[in-house]
């Protein structure tokens, strides 16, 4: 599915099906950022209530665990996404109508 260590393959080496159709954008990017961001604050909020270590440590300890842990899940998250596109028929530039011609 990829080419890459997150740059998705120009098809499926199995079946053949293009992934170019597929458009996940940074959506990925900006769901994990929160959701990691929002895991590291609370961690960093525990750790300082708890042993209250010097900034250096925070510095030290969480710019680059958010950044792994960010970059580690971004692989999954792109995968996801593009079978959730594919399984609901997702394509840019397609509304689906609800009404009684549908």
């Amino acid at each position: 599915m990829f080419d890459g260590p997150v740059r998705f393959a120009p098809s499926c080496r199995a079946c053949g099906l293009d992934y170019v159709q597929f458009n996940v954008g940074d959506g990925p990017a900006a769901f994990l950022t929160l959701i990691v961001g929002t895991l590291m604050v609370v961690l960093a909020l525990a750790l300082e209530l708890n042993l209250h270590p010097p900034l250096w440590v925070h510095i030290l300890l969480w710019t680059p665990l958010t950044t792994i842990a960010v970059v580690a899940s971004l692989r999954v998250a792109k995968g996801a996404l593009l079978t959730l596109e594919y399984r609901n028929r997702a394509r840019e530039g397609r509304i689906a109508s609800k009404g009684p011609d549908a």
